[in-house]
């Protein structure tokens, strides 16, 4: 006789038997097969449904109490709904098992697959919870994963140099500590750059120091300065450029990086002890920083306190907007391609010689002290404030990277104009 495997059963019939006299199990059981025998023909012969195992096995569970019984059926089916309505409507025709009277009734038929159907949205609920909390990637963070990988791929090789792929084009090379550095800026677009791979100073890197342009860009620790000034004394460096205090280039954001950039600063002051253009210097126990005339200014300030309040005193403004000879013209757009990106100002006297050159933020202070200012050649944006001080002090040209829209008998121009 086969037996209905658990996996294919379709159907649960379940009912009631009361009989009066007590029986047994096997009593019950062969009374469903012989009085249920022919019934409904011999396709739905119990028996031969049981052989071939669309029927299950007969579970019986009966209990003998003062002269009667009474228990539960159980008959598992793998037949259609139609055929198992059949098969369960005939256990109430049963009469009699044995020598004893019964009665069967039938309690329902359970569609098993209702059950499995249950428990698989119950599941299903359960995943797309954990699917919602755990969160599907970004797009943005893919599209950021695919740019990384490539951006990977741009890092090329310049004499075992590790460096970024506008190396050799480039007439200005930013010099960095480490891969991950020149992985940062790219992601920025900033592809000419070179990583020295160590604290010693490689050959190439001496080698590019006499053919371009170069800036050094370290971490903004104590072991970056140490870098830089090591690089400086073995090659011939332009710019050096420091990450903030307490940051690696490689961590940096795109506003950081940019920042850090422009506000580079000559290699000769921060040899003397600078780091940054507009902030007092830094300098060593027996290092004296080299400012151009910056003292000797602050010096004379103190002299005269009142010169800036007597107004009586000053050149007044010129009688006619003044225009640049062409060696002057030369001399002051030079002047200005060398100031990009050092927030300085250089102060020139009427011989175009040069009287000073200070911080950007020293600028006003120092015009309102200087004798017969002739010229201001600066890295920033001219204001009307600045052309104010400029036109009592007779300066005849103001010159900035950009200019404000105003009124002015002085030569106000920017980069663009020369």
């Amino acid at each position: 006789m086969s037996k209905l495997a658990p996996t294919s059963i379709k159907y649960m019939i379940k009912a009631h038997i009361k009989a009066k006299g007590v029986v047994e199990k096997p009593d019950i059981i062969g009374a469903i097969f012989g009085q249920t025998e022919g019934l409904l023909g011999s396709e739905l012969d119990l028996r031969e449904l049981q052989r071939t195992g669309r029927i299950g096995r007969i579970e019986v569970n009966i209990k003998s109490s003062g002269g009667s019984s009474e228990g539960d059926i159980i008959i598992p089916s793998s037949l259609d709904s139609a055929e198992t309505a059949l098969i369960a409507a005939t256990l109430e025709t049963i009469e009699r098992v044995g020598p004893c009277t019964a009665e069967i009734k039938l309690l329902s038929v359970e569609d098993t697959r209702s059950e499995k159907r249950k428990y698989v949205v119950e599941k299903a609920k359960v995943i797309l919870k954990q699917l919602t909390e755990s969160g599907l990637p970004d797009t943005s963070e893919i599209s950021e994963q695919i740019k990384e990988a490539v951006r990977a791929e741009e890092i090329s090789s310049c004499d075992g140099l590790p460096c970024g792929p506008n190396i050799l084009d480039s007439d200005e090379i930013i010099v960095v500590e480490g891969r991950a550095d020149i992985l940062n800026l790219l992601r920025y677009g900033i592809r000419n750059t070179i990583a020295i791979e160590g604290t010693s100073v490689p050959p190439a890197i001496k080698k590019l120091c006499k053919e371009k342009s170069i800036t050094i860009f370290v971490d903004g620790d104590r072991g970056g300065q140490l870098i830089a000034k090591e690089i400086m004394k073995m090659a011939d460096v332009d710019y050096v450029a420091t990450a903030p205090e307490g940051k690696e280039v490689e961590e940096l954001t795109k506003k950081e990086a940019y920042k850090a950039l422009r506000e580079k600063i000559p290699a000769e002051l921060f040899k003397s002890g600078i780091k940054k253009v507009g902030k007092k210097p830094e300098v060593r126990k027996g290092e004296r920083p080299r400012i151009e005339k910056t003292r000797e200014i602050k010096r004379d300030m103190k002299r005269r306190p009142g010169i800036f309040r007597k107004p009586s005193r000053m050149p007044g403004p010129p009688k006619s907007r003044p225009m640049l000879k062409p060696d002057e013209r030369e001399l002051f757009k030079k002047t200005l391609e060398e100031l990009v990106g050092t927030r300085a100002a250089c102060i020139f006297d009427e011989k175009c010689e040069l009287m000073g050159k200070v911080p950007v933020t020293e600028l006003i202070n120092t015009l309102k002290t200087t004798e017969k200012p002739y010229a201001v050649v600066f890295d920033g944006r001219v204001d009307s404030r600045l052309n104010d001080i400029a036109k009592f002090k007779g300066v005849r040209f103001l010159i900035g990277m950009d200019k404000d829209r105003f009124p002015s008998p002085i030569a106000v121009l920017s980069k663009r104009d020369l």
